[in-house]
């Protein structure tokens, strides 16, 4: 098929588009390479897949709607993932605008792009932020999540509604797909695993939230690719469906930064800090519904997936 990947650059639309190119797929790559943390990480990504054969990028911005609509209308692609969106909960409270035009302006023109194209298929991002402060654990599709504690949240639940709304008024197929703390090469800077191996590699302390006691559904970059691939592909799926895409196991945070600082074989200084406004204190997916709809099994350990991350750092910042 061919597939439209918006937020190509990014880490996780790399990702899926370096393993959609594999399986043979062609992909149409949007992306407008905002400087919302270092460019040329993103270039470095795009770099990667520009050699391929099957690849085409397109450098613009979901805000104008003429080129993506003209774009969509050009290359016909047969499926869309909508990946690009302006991320993190902590920005989101010092640039919260910035949330309202990718967020929220963005995946209304998305909609509108797929549903003009007659689009059998959009695939999109939400996030496991949508759970707000809900207490039940694990976190189920079926849970009540009406009570975001930041703007970024409710821009993803914002997007689900709206999604939600062009399936019932226009047949568009929509899957949404509440990702859970995704890690891995190639990864954020602005991510705590990406922060905390910058400090620890320059000998400086770590930040370390509501002093440690957090627990999160830390998901490797390869797991999650599998189960958006599957969102994309599988077939026998309602009209609307929304996924989470978890480990299914959280990790307390204190064992995360020791299986990291073990990784890179450096002891942690740590700063205990209070937790910061919008955070939540545990991530937990319920992944039921996409064992059965989508064969979704995580396979990574975080083991295996933070000695996968050190060694690509090591290797990308020549240390």
């Amino acid at each position: 098929m061919k597939i439209l990947v918006t937020g190509v650059a990014g880490f996780i639309g790399m990702h899926l588009a370096e393993s959609l190119l594999d399986e043979g797929h062609e992909v149409v790559g949007l992306d407008n390479f905002n400087d919302y943390y270092a460019v040329s990480l993103k270039e470095a990504r795009c770099a990667r897949l520009e050699k391929r054969a099957g690849f085409t990028l397109i450098r613009g911005d979901l805000a104008d709607f003429q080129l993506l609509t003209s774009n969509v209308q050009q290359h016909k692609p047969d499926r869309v993932c909508h990946l690009a969106a302006q991320a993190g909960v902590r920005y989101s409270i010092e640039n919260p605008f910035a949330y309202q035009q990718s967020n929220l302006e963005g995946h209304l023109k998305i909609l509108e792009a797929c549903r003009h194209a007659q689009i059998s298929r959009l695939v999109y991002a939400s996030s496991s932020s949508v759970y707000g402060g809900n207490r039940k654990v694990p976190f189920s599709e079926s849970d009540p999540v009406d009570h975001p504690v930041s703007l970024y949240a409710a821009t993803k639940k914002a997007d689900e509604l709206m999604s939600h709304a062009y399936t019932h008024l226009y047949g568009l197929q929509t899957v949404g797909l509440r990702f859970f703390t995704v890690y891995g090469p190639w990864g954020r800077p602005d991510m705590a695993y990406w922060l905390f191996t910058e400090a620890m590699l320059k000998n400086k302390p770590i930040q370390v939230f509501n002093k440690g006691k957090m627990e999160r559904d830390f998901t490797y970059i390869t797991d999650i690719v599998a189960g958006v691939k599957a969102a994309l592909f599988a077939g026998g799926l309602a009209p609307y469906e929304i996924f989470n895409l978890g480990n299914n196991r959280p990790e307390k945070l204190m064992a995360f930064i020791q299986t990291l600082a073990d990784a890179l074989g450096i002891e942690p200084q740590m700063k205990m800090l209070p937790m910061q406004p919008g955070d939540v204190p545990v991530t937990f997916a319920d992944i039921t519904s996409a064992r059965q709809k989508l064969g979704y099994q995580p396979k990574v350990s975080m083991e295996e997936g933070l000695h996968q991350f050190v060694e690509w750092y090591k290797q990308y910042f020549n240390i």
